[in-house]
């Protein structure tokens, strides 16, 4: 009986985890192929130019998914230049599969920006390259759903709160625009909202104003203000200097991270800027 028992049993547990294997859909082979092209049309009036590029990703220790699962990225960017215009037109579509799921099934998520790049950070964010005229910009979605979280005008800022352990947390800055979307943002006292950030979601939202509009409409402008973020002394630091041929006239804003939050209270601020909490 024994040694039936010591035959049967590891038997089992390699079955059932043949079966538990094949349900999460990593025994069969899987390929996917893309083709790139690059066409150039010399037209008369308006030559130009299309690229379309498509690149693979495998990311794991991904959050709010389980830690043993990993996700294929198919990337495809296409982009149309005019020759003599300013600026181009291109989108960046991302879909998402289990690793070892037939990629001609519908994806988890599919999510298509404008802009001609996508990178990945940390495993955690997708984070989309959206300036395609004279301003850069970003958006950042959650990479395990697709989910957008934030814009920001300043490259994504990764950091982490902590010198013992890695707690990765993630900043960015976004100036509205004249047309945005959110109407609150279109208030003339408005100068932008500053995001902080975890793999999960966003953890803190708020909201600069300055009590001159005048001032206010010269910190968010895209033609004549430049914005940089970094993290030191456990504080977001924010710099708005003004474009040449103008002084420079530094203004910071400093916001210290307290009990992984944004410690607004205890902002540094330029005289007429303040800072409040704010949610979308």
């Amino acid at each position: 009986m024994v040694m039936r028992r010591s035959w049967k049993f590891p038997v089992f547990l390699g079955f059932l985890s043949l079966l538990l294997a094949q349900e999460k859909g990593v025994q069969k082979p899987v390929q996917d192929q893309s083709a790139a092209s690059f066409s150039f049309d010399p037209k008369k009036d308006e030559p130009t130019i299309r690229i379309e590029n498509v690149a693979y990703e495998v990311i794991d220790t991904i959050p709010g998914r389980p830690a043993d699962e990993r996700l294929v990225l198919r990337k495809t960017s296409r982009s149309k230049y005019i020759i003599g215009d300013i600026g181009f037109e291109a989108t960046t579509t991302v879909e998402a599969w289990l690793l070892g799921t037939d990629m001609k099934q519908k994806p988890l998520y599919s999510v298509t920006q404008t802009g001609n790049d996508c990178r990945t950070v940390d495993g955690a964010l997708l984070v989309f390259a959206r300036g395609t005229e004279e301003v850069n910009w970003w958006s950042v979605h959650q990479s395990g759903t697709g989910r957008h979280l934030f814009d920001t005008v300043v490259p994504l800022l990764a950091f982490s709160t902590s010198r013992e352990t890695l707690t990765q947390r993630y900043a960015g800055l976004e100036v509205p625009e004249d047309d945005a979307k959110d109407a609150r943002l279109k208030e003339p006292h408005v100068v932008g909202v500053i995001t902080y950030a975890s793999g999960e979601g966003v953890i803190r939202e708020a909201l600069l104003t300055s009590d001159d509009p005048k001032q206010a409409a010269e910190l968010r402008s895209f033609a004549d203000e430049s914005w940089t973020m970094s993290y030191t002394a456990r504080s977001l630091r924010i710099v708005f200097t003004q474009n040449s041929p103008s002084p420079a006239n530094p203004l910071t804003v400093t916001i210290p991270v307290t009990r992984d939050d944004l410690d607004l209270a205890r902002a540094q601020l330029p005289p007429h800027v303040h800072i409040a909490a704010w949610k979308r």
